[in-house]
């Protein structure tokens, strides 16, 4: 006779709702502090998501914060650097070398690293349950969310009829882009604030071990010669089990945004490309998949009446270059610092600290963020990305300044003069989001 799954509690510390990236990262720090943390998770681990799978060095200085081993014999691909091409120019440039981040990257599955920081949760106190999904909120008499309700699923995503609830002093919501929660909350995403449609697939191909991250910055929406630039990139990184990742992203500041079969783009971007690489239809792995990109703070506060955002709920990716696994770890690191703290203090003190997250949040990301919006509105236009892509590949010096401001890769006081310069515009980058 086989047992059933574990008891959920009916109450908790913190109630984590999702177990991505975001998710496990803030649960693994809450329950590291001494709190009872009750994570859920409404598919069975491993599971696939949609993504590149490239760790920039962002990334890894937060896996490395985190305690988690990324060795290349457990299946960890490191990478050199970054490969552009377009413009007829091909121009290959490493990491820059940076205080208190690491000078390389990774490519692993997010099937496994999204299982790989579950488990670091679960190993760290966490209660994690998989196969359980949270149905809505629990509200006091004056609205705040003092837990949630849920239901269990089976292996086929089916309801298998259990439901229940829990409470919880804080619920976090790592729930992603579409985030119910926050929506059930009234915390609707900001139209004001860009977003990114990415596909992507997997191809058997020799190209599996390329240890630099590529990117490929000319995407047109038609024909040559009948067609416009769009503001994107596609890409393939290398994943080092016999396959390659590849996959393009595009931003909403394109009047083609929305109106683009980007799968057919997708296809029709990798015909072009030599056939020894092995991006041919017999050879694809799996098929083309799609998901938003909630880019630059798209949904606020990212605190109210107990709800905290990170991740992809609170619109944490990176508008520069749609990176977001280390944006929503790092979220995911102030919001479990801020909880901790506040949930130490007496009651009367608790709502006044949990209040700093958003504050905290917007001094570590905010004005890149705002830099970001005014890059998104700028590459939206066809005449500024095709005369970016033209005359800026050929000049490495300028590429590696391009670098260092997409991959948020440049110290945060003095440096170089690249990074100076860089720093001058995220002062500056609030009035000019304003402006643009």
């Amino acid at each position: 006779m086989t047992s059933g799954p574990d008891p959920i509690p009916t109450e908790a510390d913190v109630v984590v709702v999702g177990a991505g990236p975001a998710g496990s990262t803030a649960a693994a720090y809450l329950a590291r502090a001494g709190l009872d943390v009750v994570l859920l998770e409404k598919t069975a681990f491993p599971r696939e998501k949609v993504c590149g799978d490239g760790l920039t060095p962002r990334g890894v200085k937060e896996l490395v914060a985190l305690g988690v081993p990324h060795r290349e014999e457990d299946g960890w691909i490191r990478n050199k650097g970054l490969r552009i091409i377009g413009g007829g120019q091909r121009l290959q440039l490493t990491w820059p070398e940076l205080t208190g981040v690491p000078s390389y990257g990774l490519v692993r599955p997010r099937a496994d690293l999204d299982e790989v920081l579950a488990r670091t949760a679960e190993r760290s106190g966490t209660h994690l349950f998989e196969q359980t999904g949270v149905t809505g909120p629990v509200l006091d008499a004056t609205g705040r969310i003092t837990g949630v309700t849920w239901a269990r699923y089976d292996e086929r995503g089916r309801r298998t009829g259990e439901t229940g609830e829990v409470s919880a002093r804080v619920v976090v919501a790592a729930d992603g882009n579409s985030s119910r929660l926050s929506l059930a909350m009234g915390l609707e995403k900001r139209e004001d604030r860009p977003l990114g449609v990415a596909v992507r697939t997997y191809f058997t191909s020799p190209r599996t071990d390329d240890d630099y991250l590529e990117s490929w910055l000319e995407l047109w929406d038609g024909p040559p010669g009948q067609s416009t630039l769009l503001p994107g990139y596609g890409w393939v990184f290398g994943v080092g089990d016999g396959t390659s990742n590849v996959g393009l992203g595009i931003l909403s500041s394109s009047s083609a945004f929305g109106k683009v079969d980007y799968k057919e783009l997708l296809h029709r971007w990798v015909a072009t490309m030599p056939a020894d690489w092995g991006f041919t239809p017999e050879n694809q792995v799996g098929p083309v998949r799609g998901a938003a990109l909630p880019m630059g703070f798209n949904r606020t506060p990212h605190y109210t009446r107990g709800l905290v955002l990170v991740g992809d709920a609170g619109g944490m990716v990176n508008p520069f270059n749609g990176e977001g696994i280390a944006y929503a770890m790092a979220s995911s690191r102030i919001a479990a610092g801020v909880v901790s703290q506040a949930l130490a203090m007496p009651e009367l003190q608790r709502e006044r600290a949990l209040r700093s997250y958003p504050k905290a949040v917007e001094a570590e990301m905010g004005d890149y963020y705002a830099l970001g919006r005014v890059f998104v509105k700028l590459i939206g236009n066809p005449w500024v990305m095709q005369t970016a892509t033209r005359y800026g590949l050929p000049r490495p010096l300028l590429m590696q300044f391009v670098l260092k401001l997409l991959a948020n890769l440049y110290e945060d006081r003095g440096g170089s003069g690249v990074d100076r310069v860089i720093q001058a515009m995220e002062r500056l980058s609030p009035v000019a989001s304003r402006i643009a």
